[in-house]
């Protein structure tokens, strides 16, 4: 005979109709002060009984007086009792988040795993039920866009209707549809939402002028917009920028084809008048087309909004198809105005030969015209894929001899050469007799061998601050690469990306042979190698000596069967901090992977290792010509 359930108890019961009622909105003031002069023990456990929609109502209906006890204090402005209350509706706001969207702390980009292992651990201070509503008021806007794309839609964006399974989150109910608020529009979400929206995403189909008057509560801080081509689109961007352009600071325009009065109405739109300039930090046009006029000369809304900048710190034209001249005269305007630019992205862009067009003073190493200085708060310059030849190269060097404070530099899938190494490696030398900044480099795909990399690990190697994360992966670089890898690990690197140069065997024993003492490396990518039982190895003995290693990529690299149990034995031997290993396309580890071990391994060691996947079983990875 099955048991009995347990009976829920009184208080159980009474918490869920108060629940309840604050779901529907039926009560008065009097009934909300009640619900706060409950014990803390009980409105404690209220919380966690609430739906968003019922949390945002108790919230909404606070009482003025418990305003104090219901924020973040600090350390001297309030009792224990108030910073607990506090903690308790943030805590019900982040399991609200959480369960709804698992995948909050998911990336669709590759994880950095060096600026993870830098985060500061600080008492957590995101406000989340901001997030909440802002992220629904996304998920809104993205279904309604799915509806105004559609062939047959016509009429008002306000109207759409709002998918069920969007409402059930929010804790909607069927007798919830003879209140006087239409839960099922889109504009009754942005009316009592659009407050909480600090960055959103907008899709062509949803800017159009209703927008405006959509979101015109909204107070937005950074705007992605996509696919702007029409007319239509252009002026309902307008007003909704003319409508933030107070507190916005962001901007990135994505999959947009624009004309000269295209990019001028945009630029112009966010103008603050009274202060005679604009408030955008970060401005990005990405993947997007110009008309072929504007290769020629810069629209001129777009060089008043750079040049009058003060506030401009990032800028990114990143895949736009841009030329040479395009990019000169962006880069004049930036050198002689004074905006402070920090990052500056024109990856993915044909600009061979732009460098050349600058008059470079070898004497002291300085840009002719005193223009030198507008380089100086430069941290991050990414130049990928930008068809940059040995002799862009050569003239690249004097301009970073003005980059002092440069930290990030991207020259990667760029056909430079051992040459064009070369001619950088004067820079380095220079570079490690004085206080310097660069932390990252990325040479990447850049047509480099062994002697060009040895050449520059010999003169990285003499810094007295260690680059924290170096990359030449898809170099052919060779076997004989890896002793000389092997020292430079030693040399204090903290990530290290060597994809597919063709160690080999050889190389990983000669990478193996040269380490020695506590390493710093925080990640490394050996991926598409060939060191057979060698990678195991090595890996064995690295994170042996690397004690705060906390991601290996190694797929692809033809381990046999016992390099999982070496792997597996040094994994539960060190007990260290690694979070993610990277086996795919090892088909032989895959099947010689014991689940209990996998499993040991993730629970103690907080170990993600992954090995098999679909694709890997479908299509071995085959890196021959």
């Amino acid at each position: 005979m099955a048991e009995a359930q347990e009976s829920p108890s009184l208080v159980f019961l009474c918490l869920n109709t108060i629940a309840d009622q604050l779901l529907l909105g039926d009560y008065d003031d009097d009934y909300v002060q009640d619900i706060y002069q409950l014990p803390s023990e009980l409105f404690d456990s209220l919380l966690p009984l609430l739906t968003p929609l019922a949390l945002h109502n108790l919230h909404q209906s606070m009482p003025l007086n418990k305003c104090d006890d219901c924020g973040p204090l600090n350390d001297k402005s309030g009792t224990h009792r108030k910073r607990k209350r506090w903690m308790n509706f943030e805590t019900a706001w982040k399991m609200l988040y959480e369960t709804r969207w698992p995948d909050c702390d998911s990336q669709s980009h590759p994880t950095n795993w060096l600026e993870k292992r830098n985060e500061a651990k600080d008492e957590i201070t995101d406000e989340w039920m901001q997030m909440y509503w802002e992220r629904h008021l996304q998920s809104c806007l993205d279904a309604a866009a799915e509806i105004a794309l559609l062939p047959s839609f016509y009429g008002s964006i306000g109207v759409i209707e709002i998918p069920a399974a969007l409402l059930n989150y929010m804790g909607y109910r069927g007798c919830m549809s003879k209140s006087t608020c239409d839960y099922s529009k889109f504009s009754y979400h942005c009316k009592y939402f659009g407050s909480y929206a600090r960055f959103l995403r907008l899709p062509s189909a949803l800017c159009v002028p209703e927008i405006c008057d959509l979101l015109r509560i909204s107070k937005l801080e950074s705007l992605e917009i996509q696919w702007i081509k029409s007319k239509e689109n252009v002026d309902g961007l307008c007003g909704l920028l003319k409508q933030n352009r107070e507190t916005l600071k962001s901007i990135e325009l994505i999959h947009c084809k624009f004309s000269t009065s295209f990019i001028n109405d945009i630029c112009d739109s966010l103008w603050i008048k009274r202060l005679n300039t604009h408030g955008i930090q970060h401005f990005a046009i990405k993947t997007s087309s110009f008309d072929g006029s504007n290769y020629y000369s810069l629209p001129a809304g777009l060089a008043t909004f750079l040049s009058s900048g003060r506030s401009l710190s990032s800028l990114s034209l990143c895949d736009d198809h841009l030329h040479q001249h395009f990019v000169k005269m962006v880069l004049n305007i930036l050198l002689d105005t004074p905006s402070s630019i920090e990052a500056l992205d024109l990856s993915e862009n044909n600009i061979t030969g732009w460098l050349s067009r600058f008059q470079w003073s070898t004497k002291g190493k300085q840009l002719s015209s005193g223009i030198g200085k507008s380089l100086q708060s430069l941290r991050v310059l990414n130049l990928r894929n930008t068809n940059l030849l040995t002799e862009d190269a050569d003239c690249l060097k004097f301009a970073l001899l003005n980059m002092p404070k440069l930290e990030t530099l991207d020259l990667s899938d760029n056909p430079i050469e051992d040459e064009g190494i070369k001619s950088m490696i004067s820079y380095f030398t220079e570079m490690s007799e004085r206080p310097f900044a660069l932390i990252d480099l990325k040479l990447g795909n850049c047509q480099l061998t062994c002697e060009g990399v040895s050449q520059l690990l010999g003169s990285l190697s003499t810094w007295k601050k260690p680059l924290s994360s170096l990359s030449v992966r898809e170099n052919d670089l060779g076997s004989k690469m890896g002793a000389l890898l092997g020292k430079y690990l030693c040399r204090g690197v903290q990530s290290l990306d060597i994809d597919d140069i063709g160690l080999g065997p050889s190389g990983f024993r000669g990478a193996q042979e040269e380490i020695t003492g506590d390493l710093k490396l925080v990640y490394i990518n050996i991926s598409k190698n060939r060191g057979e039982v060698e990678t195991a190895k090595f890996l064995s003995k690295l994170i042996s000596c690397a004690p705060g290693l906390v991601a290996i990529d190694a797929q692809y690299t033809f381990m046999p069967e016992e390099s999982f149990s070496i792997i597996c034995s040094t994994l539960k031997a060190m007990k260290g901090k690694l979070e993610h290993l990277d086996l795919t396309g090892n088909l032989s580890c895959e099947r010689f992977a014991d689940t209990s071990v996998l499993a040991e391994l993730q629970i103690s060691g907080k170990c993600n290792i992954k090995i098999n996947s679909s694709h890997a079983q479908a299509a071995p990875y085959d890196d021959d010509p």
